[in-house]
């Protein structure tokens, strides 16, 4: 495997395959399934995004491939507590640990506090990884069209749903678009080119016609002001998943908090 010819994201999924074997064989899933999470019930990640105002999913990231350390001080449930108390309607939270410096402890904190449905945002590319989601107390899962076939995106897709997740389904571009599962009722729109990890605005607007209309829309990254979102929203997003803009911060609990009552004051 010649890693120097390889981008980010083939990059990611190949080293997720090597560590997803390595799971498996640490914690088999009849220990997963073991957990205190798989029995219980999950706040509603579809519920908690429809409103009659743009809802916000703030994000934990403590750093990326293409920006380095963004913030590597914060303390997960500080954080998660601080977004509950802005006004957020659910959390993501990054659990690739060479990536992106997350882990699923950063999850399964959270997921004790009870506060937001959760996202597990990780490059799932395995059934066991959904199984994972469950245990460490998410109530929702990404899926990546970009690295699954429409096989893939179904199987997993299906057993999400028989687990009692919900499945937050990423496009790029229109073929992506082909891959997603008829019954996932949630599509993101990631502005990031998960190949160069640069930054185009325009896809959510270029891709937001040709998503089914009974799914609920969500656009994701380069979300810097209150201006954004609403110009995003009056185009037909329902929900935005911003968390550089909030990470960036030495306290981002009060940057989602000053985000929000802007947010809300424009509303008005």
């Amino acid at each position: 495997m010649n890693w120097d010819k390889m981008n980010i994201l083939d990059r990611i999924v190949a080293a997720k395959r090597t560590e997803n074997e390595v799971r498996k064989n640490n914690c088999p899933v009849h220990e997963l399934e073991r957990s205190a999470h798989f029995d219980k019930p999950v706040l509603s990640f579809f519920d908690s995004l429809i409103k009659k105002e743009p809802s916000v999913i703030a994000e934990f990231k403590r750093k990326s491939p293409s920006k380095g350390i963004i913030n590597n001080k914060a303390e997960v449930e500080q954080v998660a507590s601080g977004y509950y108390s802005a006004g957020v309607s659910a959390m993501s939270v990054l659990t690739d640990s060479g990536f992106f410096g997350g882990s699923e402890d950063d999850l399964g904190k959270v997921a004790k506090l009870s506060l937001l449905p959760l996202l597990r945002k990780e490059f799932i590319i395995d059934e066991y990884q959904v199984i994972e989601s469950k245990a460490i107390g998410a109530s929702a899962i990404l899926l990546i069209g970009a690295i699954l076939s429409k096989s893939e995106s179904k199987k997993l897709s299906s057993l999400a749903k028989n687990i009692g997740l919900e499945v937050l389904f990423e496009i790029h571009d229109e073929s992506d678009l082909e891959k997603m599962d008829t019954e996932v009722r949630i599509a993101g729109v990631n502005n990031r080119d998960l190949k160069s990890f640069d930054i185009n605005m325009d896809n959510s607007l270029r891709l937001l016609n040709m998503i089914p209309h009974e799914c609920l829309k969500v656009a994701e990254s380069g979300f810097r002001t209150v201006k954004d979102v609403i110009e995003m929203y009056s185009h037909g997003y329902d929900a935005f998943l911003i968390g550089e803009r909030f990470m960036r911060s030495e306290n981002p609990s009060e940057s989602a908090a000053e985000f929000m009552k802007d947010l809300k004051s424009h509303m008005l």
